[in-house]
């Protein structure tokens, strides 16, 4: 064999492979059912954890700030006696230009202020408003005709809030 029968036989064997090659390439581009089912159901699942985990650390962060204002009422809660007890020795000294008073009462106000500053509110109540079981606590009756029926004649201890949650209700005194 010469060089040239040589050549047109490699050349035949190299147009056979590209042949087989071509075939093969064709088979590959062509996805399998199977496998786009299976790249359907992935992607699927892939969402459905996205999506998950975003519900997950929204509720954690709720859950979170939940917690922290628990804590914060806890806390308040435990200070309304002391609060009161401040307010009891300001109403108790007739002399209102003591210097003791002066330095009580700077010290009421200091706490009222980190309590504000913790979001507590009183729960303002004046004597002849309506009588609301949300907010008050009714622990006496009067009658009294300066008042109409269901108001309030007198407060007896001030109510505190803290983000639309009552702490401590007013305990009041309701006119008939």
């Amino acid at each position: 064999m010469d060089d040239k029968e040589k050549q047109e036989i490699d050349m035949e064997e190299v147009e056979e492979q590209e042949v087989e090659v071509q075939d093969e390439v064709e088979v590959l581009d062509a996805p399998e059912p199977s496998t786009e089912a299976k790249l359907t159901e992935m992607t699927d699942r892939y969402q459905r954890a996205l999506a998950e985990f975003d519900n997950y650390r929204k509720r954690t962060v709720k859950e979170m700030a939940a917690r922290y204002d628990d804590g914060v009422r806890a806390a308040c809660e435990a200070l309304l006696p002391v609060l009161d007890n401040f307010q009891r020795a300001l109403q108790a000294q007739p002399d209102k230009e003591d210097s003791f008073y002066k330095g009580v009462a700077m010290i009421s106000g200091q706490l009222h202020g980190a309590m504000g500053g913790l979001g507590v509110k009183e729960i303002e109540l004046f004597p002849g408003e309506q009588f609301n079981p949300n907010f008050h606590n009714a622990v006496a009756h009067v009658e009294d005709d300066n008042f109409g029926q269901n108001e309030v004649a007198e407060v007896l201890q001030t109510g505190y809030i803290h983000k639309e949650k009552v702490l401590r209700y007013s305990m009041v005194k309701v006119a008939n």
